[in-house]
């Protein structure tokens, strides 16, 4: 399953209101992406991609209450029954903490605005 990410966007399951966004970049087996909204001020992740789509990296994200949470993941491709495009994040914080997340592809239109235009952190 050979994936192109580039100006994807991608969402929790079933994108529930106020949820954090992402916009995924990729040049090659590289991946990045710029992702906020909801209770994230913004928040990046950088890896790569091997060939069958599945993204090893590293994310840094700074939440509305100032917190900042970093760690790795590893994100699986797979599908939904509607065929829509999902990764099962597979992650683990510095923290420690681990967990799965499920996020799906969204229409394009959804994508987080710039950090440039986000509310400075007090």
């Amino acid at each position: 399953m050979s994936i192109e990410y580039d100006g994807r966007v991608f969402r929790p399951l079933h994108n529930p209101p106020g949820s954090p966004t992402g916009l995924y970049r990729q040049r090659g087996n590289l991946i990045w992406a710029e992702f906020g909204g909801g209770r994230l001020h913004f928040g990046r992740l950088v890896g790569t991609c091997d060939e069958t789509g599945t993204i090893t990296a590293t994310y840094c994200q700074l939440a509305t209450d100032g917190s900042v949470t970093a760690g790795s993941l590893t994100s699986v491709p797979g599908r939904t029954a509607e065929g829509v495009l999902t990764l099962t994040e597979h992650w683990h914080r510095l923290d420690g903490s681990t967990g799965i997340s499920v996020i799906e592809e969204v229409d394009a239109t959804l994508a987080p605005p710039s950090p440039d235009t986000v509310a400075q952190p007090r």
